[in-house]
């Protein structure tokens, strides 16, 4: 029998409608691939586990969003990493946008023999600092010099959610997305907006 979770079929009830039949086609497919899978609630969306983290989903007002947790292991270095939204096959509106189920259930049985042979992503270490020390670049410090309402919004930010934008315009590798990522910044931050909240439910 599937390892259903009551809290995953009401996330899918209330999820809008043109999401639902994307949830339980992703949901159908997860636990064809893998019976053994078993469904929690994690950070607000629906997670798959087996031996660990498997897959997650979730439902926006316009989209849908689904990835592996080892996604990255046998869909390609740069999984993940699409900005449009989170997860590894961007936006999806409708059951059209994902890859067709042989290749979905190949991606799912892939992702259960690595949690099974106990194989992890090697995650990326970030110096360490002491609590409450961040630095904010100089760049970032000009830009919000010259925007109140996104001066106001950093300022009022918890440490963790300003560590969340300083991290994220750190790591950009290029210095052309470097720019971009502050442009962005002040922009959400001025509409009050949190780095993460396009995946806030």
């Amino acid at each position: 029998m599937a390892r259903t979770n009551p809290e995953v079929d009401t996330y899918i009830a209330q999820a809008a409608p043109f999401a639902r039949p994307i949830l339980k086609h992703l949901r159908k497919i997860v636990h064809a691939g893998c019976p053994a899978v078993e469904e929690t609630i994690k950070w607000g969306m629906p997670f798959f586990l087996y031996k660990g983290n498997l897959a997650h989903m979730a439902a926006f007002k316009e989209h849908c969003a689904f990835g592996f947790w080892n996604g990255s292991l046998f869909l390609g270095l740069d999984a993940g990493k699409r900005s449009d939204a989170m997860g590894h096959f961007g936006r999806i509106t409708s059951p059209t946008d994902l890859p067709n189920d042989k290749t979905l259930l190949g991606y799912v049985r892939k992702a259960a023999e690595l949690n099974e042979a106990g194989v992890r992503r090697e995650r990326a270490l970030r110096p360490k600092r002491p609590p409450g020390e961040l630095h904010v670049p100089a760049e970032l410090t000009a830009a919000l010099s010259r925007n109140a309402k996104a001066r106001k919004t950093f300022q009022n930010f918890s440490y963790s959610k300003r560590k969340e934008y300083l991290d994220w315009i750190a790591e950009a590798k290029r210095e052309a997305t470097r720019r971009q990522r502050l442009t962005t910044a002040v922009q959400w931050m001025a509409e009050g907006k949190s780095r993460m909240w396009k995946y806030q439910p």
